[in-house]
């Protein structure tokens, strides 16, 4: 491959996704290529699909155009988890030349390396290299690193539960996990760069352990992880991302809340409030393990923010139904909320069950529970307002502002100032703005040397 090409990287879907675009993007600079914004001209675009919604599935075609527009003659390669569960699909899109499955996507570049040496390059359909799903059964580590302030760290990958709505398993394979020694190292490696947060990401990151030497045996724990994590020298913060309830144990979260470095911020998927939709959904617990685990989570740390994902929608939810997931979620002491309007993915059971529901009951499910989101983050923001917490600041300048997130996920705002990025200040929360977000007073910036009152 000629060197000083220049690549561009499109990310789509989850923090996992982010973090493996990060390395590849690594292997493309230790192999002398440029990386560029995506909107900039370059040789070669990669795009990682995901396939959790239909909306992620239409967007590709619109990223490719993009691509396209900049550059007519640029090569375009797809890989992630929409490339692996519709190759074909994906090849046929004008203008895509390479489509990569779930192992293949980490030889990007030796692909690339082989086509681009051909000497004339067709344009008709692309060229799909996707392996049978069981053979994704080794793992890859990979972190991001230089495209934001904090740091997705893989620890896991795969995924061996089969709810019924999933193309998760089929899209990335069985559950396994990093070796403890490799996290450690990466962890370690990202603490050298400046980076103050380490946010843990994976599949089923719960399910950690699984999968370490390549079985099924369990020499660690997601537990243990956790408190090797946080002996890491040089990380200020560790963050973890959403973990499954009956996954999440009693003994973590005592940790977490006695930890020098993991924040009080959980995120647990529920997906109903309904024990039937979530019997129907073969989810691995009923709603009232849930609330156990947040009552456990407030016991030890009141401040903690609690976020939760949830489905609207599923065959079978009744408008009863419906309403049994509103008014649990209503009364439980939560955060905020993610809501998924619930899409038909091809070969899961839940695509061929009865009780389907209308979209537009779909679409004004969601609605109401994107509402109640609203109306339990602004809770939680009044319920800190007065409390003392330490920020990060992060690097873009919005409309004159910079952003920041507390420790335990509270978004702040303050005038724009550059010599704030990538610290963490002890600030006071103060009120909340027009737009939802904290303000905050007694900042004392090491970097300037003042103090920055009520801003």
């Amino acid at each position: 491959m000629e060197k000083n090409k220049k690549v561009a990287f499109y990310t789509l879907g989850c923090k996992l996704n982010f973090s493996e675009t990060s390395t590849i993007a690594r292997g493309f600079e230790g192999e002398g290529f440029e990386r560029v914004d995506f909107s900039e001209k370059a040789d070669i675009y990669v795009i990682n699909t995901c396939s959790v919604t239909e909306n992620a599935d239409k967007r590709f075609k619109t990223i490719v155009k993009q691509a396209q527009k900049v550059n007519p003659d640029a090569f375009v390669a797809a890989i992630g988890c929409y490339a692996q569960l519709k190759p074909h699909e994906l090849a046929d899109v004008d203008g895509v030349d390479l489509v990569l499955g779930a192992t293949e996507k980490f030889k990007l570049t030796s692909y690339l390396n082989d086509l681009l040496s051909r000497p004339e390059r067709s344009r008709g359909a692309g060229e799909v290299h996707s392996c049978e799903i069981e053979e994704a059964d080794f793992y890859v580590g990979s972190y991001s690193i230089g495209d934001r302030t904090r740091a997705f760290l893989k620890v896991q990958d795969g995924c061996d539960y089969k709810c019924t709505y999933c193309t998760i398993p089929l899209a990335r394979g069985i559950s396994r996990s990093d070796t403890l020694e490799n996290v450690l190292k990466n962890a370690f490696e990202i603490s050298q760069q400046g980076i103050k947060e380490i946010v843990l990401t994976g599949v089923n990151i719960g399910d950690y352990g699984k999968g370490e030497f390549g079985n099924k045996k369990h020499e660690h724990t997601f537990l243990d992880l956790v408190k090797a994590l946080d002996e890491v020298e040089g990380i200020e913060r560790l963050r973890i991302s959403s973990i499954e309830p009956n996954l999440l144990k009693n003994e973590t979260i005592e940790f977490v809340s006695k930890s020098r470095t993991f924040v009080p911020h959980f995120h647990i998927p529920l997906q109903s409030g309904s024990n039937d939709i979530l019997k129907l959904m073969r989810r691995r617990y009923m709603r009232e393990l849930y609330t156990e685990r947040v009552a456990k989570i407030r016991e030890v740390m009141p401040d903690a923010c609690i976020g939760v994902d949830v489905i609207v929608g599923f065959p079978g939810e009744t408008d009863e139904r419906f309403l049994e997931t509103y008014h649990f979620l209503n009364e439980l002491d939560i955060s905020y909320l993610h809501v998924f309007t619930y899409s038909e993915r091809d070969n899961t059971p839940a695509a061929e069950m009865e009780g389907v529901v209308p979209k537009k009951v779909r679409n004004k499910r969601s609605k109401m529970l994107r509402g109640l989101s609203a109306k339990k983050r602004r809770a939680f923001y009044e319920s800190q307002l007065g409390t003392t917490h330490t920020v990060l600041f992060e690097g873009e300048n919005k409309e004159g502002y910079i952003h920041g997130f507390t420790e335990n996920y509270v978004k702040v705002k303050a005038p724009w100032n550059p010599e704030l990025v990538n610290t963490l200040q002890e600030i006071t929360l103060t009120k909340i703005d027009e737009d939802g977000l904290v303000r905050f007073e007694n900042v004392v910036s090491e970097v300037a040397n003042t103090t920055l009152q009520d801003i």
